[in-house]
This record gives structure tokens, sequence and C-alpha cells, in this order.
């Protein structure tokens, strides 16, 4: 197929894919529904074995270069392509493939939209979508109509809209939809997983998930950089801006949408003091930082109900100074295990009472460790990424690509993870009010396999 038949056809796909959306809008709502014609589910979705998973990379920048250096040190990957609009990020990843010793990957970069040329390759398999919050959904929906799997950092989608769009394309491609998750993969959430699948905490009940992480220096990053276009969301959205690092574990744990599913979730927010105040004592007065107008409140709290009763607490703040935590809290009829810091309590297998935390991770880890982790925390932890997480997620996506394996994670997680953010923003003007969680698999949940303890 020639570029400019390649071309055409990603717009036409589009076009095509943004339309059964819209169907999908109308017909699935939040009480679910049949699928809509011409697509079929992609639970559990298994693609052909891949020999080499041939890898192009959109947006090298802060999180992006990174996905370049681990994607260097697995085996069975080529990367055959990069973009990146900015120059310099784009020269630096390039160079990286290079000095590995691997072939000199094509670059691209004259515009915005020089990734449909990347796109138009029929050497690449997946793509890695590291790029601004805005480009995630449109980014990934043109991957997947160009016949590649769609492999996209967080948040995948910015509303229910988006999420809907990109449920309905992978249904209508057959193509694979994962949210880059990395925290999915850190040891402590590994091994939480392990425990709850063994039975260590009983019946689960209730789930604390977090993103804290004071990151009011970002807003110095003016033309580059993270901070550039991420400070601008808190003068947009009062919301959870961020909800996906510490609930992605926690619904893997709850096995939501394979056997549990959100139902709904109410939301409420601080004052938004802390951003405005940083400005005024960090900027000159009259600077762009002063000169917004920031809503988000510096502390949101979002409650999610399970359709089996299950409860989860969700918190963003980037805001207030304060240590980072993401909680990872999963409390069952049997005890509780909880991070930051690392702590058990058991009212039947524990070391103490169950009035009494156990920090000693030691002999936890010793009888709990995730397999996957056994088995490739020591080059993980080498290789680097957040303690290991990264370089594992990628490794895992690697092996379950040339093995002919389903992906940890699918697009209605992506979906329904996302979807936290527009929800929470809806419930936030609305005086806290519930809003309904639509039913991303259109009742596939009820019969969808819990993710395993893969080794």
């Amino acid at each position: 197929m020639s570029s400019i038949d390649r071309r055409n056809f990603l717009k036409a796909g589009l076009a095509a894919a943004t339309a059964a959306a819209a169907a999908g809008c109308a017909t699935g709502g939040t009480q679910g529904g049949a699928p809509v014609a011409g697509q079929k589910s992609v639970m559990g979705l298994v693609v052909p074995p891949m020999e080499t998973v041939r890898v192009g990379l959109i947006g090298v920048g802060q999180r992006g270069v990174g996905a370049v250096k681990h994607f260097c040190n697995i085996d069975g990957v080529e990367i055959n392509a990069i973009c990146d609009i900015d120059q310099q990020v784009l020269d630096r990843a390039v160079n990286i493939v290079v000095d590995k010793g691997m072939p000199r990957p094509a670059a691209y970069g004259k515009n915005e939209h020089a990734y449909r040329d990347l796109l138009a390759r029929d050497d690449i398999d997946i793509v890695i979508i590291s790029t601004p919050w805005r480009w995630h959904t449109p980014m990934a929906v043109e991957t997947m109509v160009a016949g590649k799997h769609a492999m996209v950092e967080v948040p995948a989608a910015l509303t229910i809209e988006e999420a809907w769009l990109l449920v309905d394309t992978a249904e209508q491609t057959q193509m694979n939809c994962m949210m880059l998750e990395n925290v999915c993969y850190g040891r402590d959430e590994l091994m939480a997983l392990n425990m709850v699948r063994m039975g260590l905490l009983g019946d689960l009940l209730h789930g604390e998930a977090s993103y804290i992480h004071e990151l009011r220096w970002q807003m110095k990053e003016i033309d580059r950089k993270t901070g550039s276009w991420r400070t601008q969301w808190h003068a947009i959205r009062d919301a959870n801006l961020y909800p996906t690092h510490g609930l992605g574990p926690v619904a893997q744990y709850m096995n939501i949408n394979r056997g549990d599913r959100f139902d709904y979730l109410n939301s409420m927010s601080s004052p938004a003091l802390g951003r405005a105040a940083y400005a005024e004592r960090e900027f000159p007065e009259g600077h762009q930082r002063n000169r917004l107008n920031y809503i988000a409140g510096d502390i949101n709290t979002s409650l999610i109900k399970t359709v089996k009763g299950r409860t989860i607490m969700v918190q963003h703040d980037t805001t207030t100074p304060r240590p980072y935590t993401r909680h990872n809290h999963i409390q069952g009829t049997n005890g509780v295990f909880a991070g930051f810091p690392n702590r058990i309590a058991l009212e039947e297998g524990g070391r103490k009472s169950y009035h009494e935390w156990d920090y000693d991770m030691d002999y936890w880890y010793e009888r709990y460790d995730h397999p996957l982790w056994r088995r490739m925390g020591e080059v993980a932890e080498r290789n680097g990424g957040h303690g290991g997480m990264d370089f594992l997620m990628f490794w895992r996506l690697v092996y379950c690509l040339r093995n002919g394996q389903p992906l940890d994670q699918d697009v209605y997680d992506a979906a329904a993870w996302s979807a936290v953010t527009p929800l929470s923003e809806a419930s936030v003007k609305n005086r806290g009010d519930s809003v309904d969680f639509p039913d991303f698999s259109r009742g596939a949940w009820k019969t969808g396999t819990p993710l395993g303890v893969v080794s």
C-alpha cells in the first residue's frame, strides 16, 4: 500500500471509528447492552504470537524516553520508528537506540501530525503513546485503525465519549488498547495481588487508592516538559485529575471488569488554594501562572461503589505539602494490607494481634512475593523505572505478545479507570451526587476471567 493510500485509509478508518463510537454511546449507555453490530468483544483478546515485536513510539520526552531505554534491553524487540515534535528529545531517543547497537529508527517530527507517517509504516506492530493527555485518545484510535496495537500512557481518555471511542475502535478493529499503568507492576502491588488471590485477606470489602504527590514545582516548566501543559488542567477541571496509579492495582485485586465492575461514584473537592498561593509566591506579578484561575480542588476525594457492593476511596492531591502516597489499601474479612509504609494486620495467619500493624515485610515477601517478581525482579530493579515497575511492565507486554497470551490490562480497564476523571467532575458540580459508570464491557464483565498470578 502506498503512503498516500495509507493516509487515506487512516482518515477513512478514523471517521468510521468515530461513527461507531457514537453508536456505542447510544446503545451502550450506563446499563451496558448488546455489542454494536460489526463489533466483537475484546475481553481476553489473543493475537497471533509475534516472533519479534516491532515498536514505534510517539512522544519521547519525560515518559517516552524511558520506554525507549527499556525496549532496548528486552529481547525480541525492534524499535523501527520514533516521533516527537521536539527535535532535541527526538534526537536523544534515536541516539539511545543507535548507541545500543541497534539499527537507526526512522525519525518523524515535522509537525503535530507527523505521527501519521509513523502509523502508515508496515513494519510496526505496537505503538507506545507518551504524549500530553489531550492526544492520548485520538492517537490511540488512529493507531488501532492503522492495524497496530495501541499502548497509551495514563489516562487513556479524558471524557466518557473518548472512553467509548477507545472501546468501540478496539472492538471494531480487534486490536489491543492497553493503558500503560506501570504501578500494577510494582513489587508491593504484585505481592498484594498474590495475597488476595491466595485468600489471605478473606473476602474483599474495601480499597483505598490515591495519587498524592506534591508537583507544584512543575508549574515552573513553562515552555517544555510536563508542567508546560499539565498545569493548565488545574484551571480547566475540578475533578480527580489523575486517578489510575492508585486505582489500577485495587481494581485488579477486586476483579473489576472480570467478575465485578464499578457501579457509581460520588466525589467532592476541597477549596482550590495551593496553586494560586504558590504562583503568587514563586512568579512575578502578571506572570502567566498568576493569570490562571485554578479551579481544581487541592484535594479531591471520590468514592466508588461496585456492583458487588465493595467500596473504593480514590484521592488526588498534587498541590499540598505532604509525603508521597498511593495508599494501596485493601481490606478483607480476615484483615488488611496497606502501603506507605507497607504494613499488614490479620485475624488469622498473622504474627501479631490484628489490633497491631506488622511492618516487617521481609517475612511476607518471602512467602507471598509474586512469581513474576521472583522471576524478573532483580532484572527489573537493575533496569530501573520507578523501582523496576516500568521495565517489568514493558517486559511483560512483550512476553505476552511473543507468546500469544492476553495482555494483563485491556481497553475496558483503560476506559473504566480513566472514567473516574469526568465522572468525578460531574459529581463535584452536582454537590457530590452519585454518577453512574457506563458498562464499557456491555456485560462481558460477568464472565471475564480474573487476572491470574502469572509467572
